[in-house]
């Protein structure tokens, strides 16, 4: 019973400390605004006396008009202080974007420059590219929407401002972009058919049959004089010299190895067997690198320049036969170059 009349007043005594210190909480806050009140509500006189015998102005303000007004210029130097920074970036980004601006002006006044070179180049380009087409029997390009023009590119070269504002060289280049795609067509054509006729002249003997191109003629087809007798007959084959013996020989076509042998005559000699009835012969040989049977294509070596045989120096006898007759060779050594230049130019050259 003691113990709960203890506790009751330890209760009642908690309570009174904490109502006395609300109680002087609340005074202390009522005192601190009554304060602070009293400060803003202080009055303050501003007295402006002319230096002449005029009237003198009183100004009453109070300490919280004083305190809003100094906020209120405190915001106005900040945001001229602000402005100010924001102003000197603005001026740096906008001469920036200026110093870029100029940069672009210059690459775009050098790009119609480039394209005002890439016109004429273009204009070349359709010529002979028209001229190959034609020789080779291919439909040149043509544009559906400008057929009735006067040319290919005529579309691309008459391109004028356009309305909206849009830079003419973008018209152009698209143009340029256009004609170039529908000139893959025909060009594809043309690589298919300058592949079939490079098929063909590797199975026809037209190259220089020592390797390198190196060697001269030194004796030519058909009536000369015999080098051991004087006398004339008739020479059938040209012979190619380099002043020396172990000079690479090639086949000047592509073909099957029908003969690897020797005789007094010819010495040590290859004939080959090509395509379309021609045969090529080889003499005068100082050592073989194939055997009979052999494929071998066209520039690939079947032997070494020697002095066997019936000769008077290192050379190499060379012959072209088509079926049973004997034809000069010179005639096919520069085949190709010749029908390239045909074909590009439209007439033999």
């Amino acid at each position: 019973m003691v113990k709960v009349h203890d506790y009751k007043r330890m209760e009642n005594n908690f309570v009174k400390k904490v109502k006395t210190l609300a109680v002087s909480f609340a005074r202390s806050a009522a005192n601190f605004f009554k304060a602070i009140y009293s400060l803003f509500k202080r009055r303050y006189t501003i007295v402006f006396v002319p230096h002449s015998e005029r009237k003198v102005y009183n100004f009453h303000v109070t300490f919280f008009s004083i305190c809003i007004l100094a906020v209120l210029l405190s915001g106005v130097a900040g945001s001229f202080l602000w402005y100010g920074a924001s102003y000197r970036s603005h001026k740096n980004a906008y001469s920036d974007k200026d110093a870029q601006l100029k940069n672009a002006q210059a690459s775009l006044d050098q790009l119609r420059d480039e394209m005002a070179s890439l016109w004429q180049e273009t204009r070349n380009f359709q010529t002979v590219l028209s001229g190959v087409f034609n020789t080779l029997g291919i439909d040149p390009v043509r544009d559906p929407e400008t057929q009735a023009t006067s040319g290919d590119l005529s579309s691309f070269f008459d391109t004028h401002e356009t309305a909206d504002g849009r830079l003419r060289e973008t018209d152009e280049i698209k143009n340029f972009a256009n004609y170039l795609s529908r000139a893959v067509k025909p060009i594809k054509e043309m690589g298919t058919l300058l592949e079939s006729q490079s098929a063909l002249l590797s199975e026809v003997p037209n190259i220089w049959p020592i390797k390198g191109g190196i060697g001269h003629i030194s004796m030519f087809f058909g009536e000369n004089a015999d080098p051991f007798t004087g006398q004339l007959y008739v020479h059938k084959g040209i012979d190619l010299s380099t002043y020396r013996q172990g000079d690479p020989i090639v086949a000047t076509a592509d073909g099957q190895i029908v003969t690897v042998d020797a005789d007094s005559g010819f010495g040590n000699y290859i004939i080959i067997r090509h395509k379309h009835g021609f045969y090529t012969r080889y003499g005068h040989l100082m050592q073989f690198a194939v055997r009979t049977g052999q494929w071998v294509q066209q520039g690939e070596t079947i032997g070494y320049i020697g002095n066997t045989g019936r000769s008077t120096g290192p050379h190499l006898h060379y012959e072209v036969h088509i079926g049973s007759d004997v034809v000069d060779p010179y005639k096919f050594l520069n085949i190709r170059s010749t029908v390239g230049r045909v074909n590009l130019n439209g007439a033999k050259s």
